[in-house]
C-alpha cells in the first residue's frame, strides 16, 4: 500500500469524502474551504470522486484542479485497473448491485487513459499530525478498501483495522475514514475515529444537505453543506442514469438500505 506524510499542519483543516461525480456538491465544498480561508494543502478527500451521479470527468477535473489531497478509494481502484464492476462489494441481486452497473459503466465511459493513471498513483494512507495528534486517513477500512465500517460497530472491528494501519503507518492517535457515506465520530479504546461523510450524497436522513468536516484547535466537528441539487440531478437526468440516486438527491433518503446494518436503517425505526 503507499502511504504519504504530510507532516505537521498548523491551521484548520477540511476533509471530505465521496464526490460521487457530484460536480455541483464538489465545487460548493471547495469553494465552503476557501470561504473558511483552508488553504488546497489543508484540504483532504477520502476518496470516490466518482460514483453514482452524472459529472464524473468535470468532477475529477475539479478536484485535481483544486489541489488538495486525495485518498484512493474502491471506485479510483478500480477505475485506475480499468476493472469491471465499482469493487464496493454489493450484495448480488441488491439495489445497490444493480444500481451500480449503469453508473459504474457511465463513469467508466467518461474517463480517459490519463485520469487512470493519476488515479493508479494515488496513495492508499496518509498521515499527518496537527495540533499534537497523530491521524491516519484511509478511505474504508485498511483490511479492505471498501469494507463499511459503522458507528455501530464491535470495538474489535475498530481496534483490527487499526492494528493494520499503524502497521503501515506507524502510530496514529486518530483516524479520518470515508466510504460508508454515514459522518459519525466514535470514541474507541486507541483514539477517536471519524468519518467525514461523504459530499456526493445525502447521509440517508431526510435532508438534501451533505457532510464535511473540520479540524481546528477545538477538536473536529461535523458541517452541513448546501449546495445545487436540482444542477445535479439535471447532470445525472442528462446522463441517462437511473433515477433512484437522482431521486435521493432530492429526497434526501438512499434508494436502498441494503448496506446498512438494522440499527442505522430508518424503515427499522420506530
Amino acid at each position: 500500500m503507499k502511504h504519504r506524510d504530510l507532516g505537521v499542519l498548523e491551521g484548520d483543516l477540511l476533509v471530505f469524502g465521496g464526490p460521487y461525480s457530484n460536480l455541483q456538491a464538489t465545487e460548493a465544498v471547495l469553494a465552503q474551504a476557501e470561504a473558511l480561508g483552508i488553504a488546497a494543502s489543508h484540504v483532504i478527500c477520502t476518496g470516490d470522486i466518482v460514483a453514482y451521479c452524472g459529472a464524473p470527468a468535470a468532477t475529477l477535473a475539479a478536484v485535481r484542479a483544486s489541489g488538495c489531497t486525495l485518498i484512493a478509494g474502491n471506485c479510483e481502484v478500480q477505475l485506475a485497473a480499468n476493472a469491471d464492476d465499482c469493487g464496493c462489494g454489493f450484495e448480488e441481486g441488491t439495489t445497490c448491485d444493480r444500481l451500480s452497473v449503469a453508473w459504474y459503466a457511465y463513469a467508466r465511459a467518461q474517463l480517459d487513459a490519463d485520469a487512470r493513471d493519476w488515479m493508479r498513483d494515488l496513495p492508499d494512507v496518509v498521515t499527518f499530525t496537527h495540533h499534537g495528534t497523530r491521524y491516519g486517513v484511509i478511505h474504508g477500512g485498511v483490511s479492505d478498501v471498501a469494507r463499511f465500517i459503522w458507528e455501530t460497530d464491535a470495538e474489535d472491528v475498530f481496534a483490527r483495522e487499526w492494528d493494520a494501519l499503524e502497521a503501515i503507518a506507524g502510530k496514529v492517535n486518530a483516524v479520518i475514514a470515508g466510504h460508508s457515506g454515514l459522518p459519525f465520530m466514535r470514541g474507541t479504546a486507541r483514539g477517536a475515529w471519524i468519518n467525514a461523510g461523504v459530499v456526493g450524497m445525502p447521509p440517508h436522513d431526510g435532508v438534501c444537505d451533505v457532510r464535511f468536516a473540520v479540524l481546528d484547535a477545538g477538536g473536529t466537528r461535523i458541517e452541513r453543506l448546501r449546495y445545487d441539487v436540482q444542477g445535479a440531478v439535471a447532470d445525472m437526468t442528462n446522463a441517462g442514469l437511473p433515477r433512484d440516486y437522482a431521486d435521493a438527491l432530492r429526497s434526501g433518503y438512499w434508494p436502498s438500505e441494503d448496506v446498512l446494518p438494522p440499527a442505522l436503517r430508518v424503515s427499522d425505526r420506530g
